[in-house]
């Protein structure tokens, strides 16, 4: 039998760098997932033992690799992989699940896109570093968000520094600026009936261009990031106050609760009010 950790992040609230889910695993002999697909980042790095790991890339073309401690692998949202363990040395691992606006930008830093999956390290104490700062991850489910949050931006931090394949960071890109501005329209707007051509229209960019940059920088396109934005307000509310799902709805731009109800559920998987029971952590006051 494997032994195994594995827990869910409960916060929406980060943007630029949040997690979904982490875990360690000591897998069985010839233990193995897949084929199957995730809707974010997902990255394993072996500890100990060796395995296989089947990939596809952006042409549909399958990717054999033989893996072994001290490297990682990488799966990209909706990248179709399967991965098993050797059945007489069989892996140990652990892994992260995360996503936002910055993380497709870090994994080309360290190297790491769906056309090159594999982790391999040029620095053996910087990568020791990065396992330590998953296992703080892993085992650190009891303490804050903020914990969690700032060991995952070490853990990637030491990623791009330990990789063989880091690339420096570039700094003042001209589309960086747009995307920022983008953003802040958003973050000042959401809450009205704007749209992609009214982001484009305050950016003074064409709206093609527009999506291109941001799907090329966060892996979303504009309309997907505004929803994404809206969607993970709204959760704020439902968590942490009494206010009416339908009112929620019109604070986040969408005065039709049968439209907030869809839009949510696209995100979160399950209708608002449901999600409000399993999540709230506003308690009212008593009279």
């Amino acid at each position: 039998m494997s032994n195994f950790l594995f827990n869910i992040f409960p916060n929406e609230r980060y943007m630029d760098l949040t997690l979904f889910q982490y875990g360690w695993e000591q897998c069985a002999p010839a233990h193995s997932y897949g084929p199957a697909s995730r809707n974010h980042y997902l990255f394993h790095y072996i500890i100990s033992g060796k395995g296989v790991f089947y990939s596809t890339d952006e042409r549909d073309n399958t990717h054999l690799y033989k893996l072994k401690a001290h490297q990682g692998f990488l799966i990209s949202p909706q990248q179709i992989c399967t991965y098993i363990a050797d059945k007489e040395t069989p892996w140990e691992y652990a892994w992260v699940e995360f996503d936002g606006l910055r993380v497709k930008e870090f994994l080309e830093t360290a190297g790491l896109t769906i056309t090159s999956p594999i982790y391999r390290s040029s620095n053996p104490d910087l990568r020791q570093q990065m396992a330590d700062e998953m296992l703080s991850i892993v085992h650190g489910k009891d303490l804050s968000s903020l914990y969690q949050i700032g060991h995952l931006y070490l853990f990637l931090d030491l990623m791009i520094r330990s990789s063989f394949n880091h690339k420096e960071l570039s700094e003042g890109r001209l589309r960086d600026f747009y995307i920022r501005e983008a953003i802040s329209f958003i973050e000042q707007n959401y809450s009205h009936s704007i749209t992609v051509e009214d982001i484009a229209l305050f950016c003074n960019l064409n709206r093609s261009y527009l999506g291109k940059i941001f799907r090329e920088e966060l892996n979303r396109t504009p309309q997907q990031f505004l929803i994404y934005y809206r969607m993970n307000r709204a959760a704020e509310l439902l968590k942490f106050s009494e206010t009416p799902v339908g009112e929620i709805g019109k604070l986040v731009g969408y005065p039709n609760q049968l439209h907030f109800s869809r839009a949510f559920r696209n995100v979160f998987g399950i209708p608002p009010t449901q999600w409000r029971k399993e999540n709230r952590l506003y308690q009212p006051p008593e009279s």
